[in-house]
């Protein structure tokens, strides 16, 4: 077992949007320290009771040169993190519902610290701050983020020279999907986006309206034949070039994305599954290993693809 560092408790839009087009890309701006020590990161969940962050928690622990230090979440108080994920053994880390008092108790060790943020859209500005005080990076995965916070994170994180890494996937598979989208966009003129979900809220899902946007502005008119349509059935037109996206509910199906390209005589096809959450562990886990050495805001995993 790693050893663990909670026993005392016990007792701008400078970020760079994910967008490519034929012509050639800005450099993004990435600011980057040097290497941190050898040390193992300590990595604080919070959203710990959540199933993906359990999930987390699994995938740090088994993980080379990071330790799960610390588990908030306002579920499960008290209850140690190990017994919650059914682990083998406990990790002695109680969840506690106090982000302050676990920052406070990592921060003395005086070592790479980073608090990953699987809380919600209204919390996400107050927790990175409080991270920040306390020296500790943050990797930020809360969907639906607005615009106007994750630009004045930006601001802030500048000014404050912390790293911070807000990736609205964690998804490599997804990432490479929206890359092959892009490509692929400037070979045909028809494309559709169909989405499969187990549960009806926030459709069209944020990776179905990434697609949308990345294939959008980038000089192509898709559907032209019947853009002008309002028939519902032709499903959701985002962003302004007609590119439509049709949302399913279907429980019991895996959560999926297809990109449907055609023009006369000719299909093609992007589809990517995500069956569960383990799915998300291999990105998380490049997310902190990265975010310790910026000093800025980077908006997206797929920076460091």
């Amino acid at each position: 077992m790693k050893p663990t560092t909670m026993a005392a408790l016990g007792s701008q839009f400078p970020f760079t949007m994910y967008k490519t087009s034929e012509k050639k890309r800005p450099r993004s701006s990435i600011l980057c320290s040097v290497q941190p020590s050898q040390s193992n990161i300590k990595v604080i969940i919070n959203g710990a009771a959540k199933e993906i962050g359990r999930a987390a928690v699994i995938a740090v622990t088994k993980a080379r040169g990071m330790e799960v230090a610390g588990a908030v979440d306002s579920h499960s108080v008290g209850e140690d993190i190990g017994t919650v994920c059914d682990m083998e053994e406990p990790l002695e880390i109680p969840i506690l519902n106090d982000l302050t008092m676990v920052l406070g108790s990592i921060s003395q060790l005086k070592e790479t610290g980073v608090v990953v943020d699987f809380t919600e859209p209204s919390k996400v500005y107050e927790n990175v701050k409080q991270a920040t005080a306390f020296g500790m990076r943050s990797v930020v995965y809360v969907p639906r983020l607005k615009v106007d916070t994750v630009a004045a994170l930006s601001n802030f994180c500048e000014k404050a020279s912390m790293g911070c890494l807000v990736a609205p996937t964690l998804s490599i598979g997804s990432i490479l999907l929206q890359q092959a989208a892009i490509s692929a966009s400037f070979h045909y003129s028809n494309v559709e986006i169909v989405e499969s979900r187990e549960n009806p809220q926030d459709l069209p899902s944020s990776d179905a309206a990434q697609i949308a946007k990345n294939l959008s502005n980038l000089g192509q008119i898709y559907n032209r034949e019947d853009i002008s349509t309002e028939v519902p059935a032709r499903g959701q037109v985002i962003g302004e070039d007609g590119v439509r996206v049709h949302s399913l509910v279907l429980p019991g199906l895996p959560s999926s994305t297809n990109v449907y390209f055609s023009r006369p005589g000719e299909v093609y096809t992007l589809k990517h599954d995500i069956i569960n959450v383990q799915s998300l562990m291999p990105g998380l886990l490049l997310a902190i290993r990265k975010v310790v050495r910026l000093k800025n805001l980077v908006y997206g995993l797929e920076k460091f693809l």
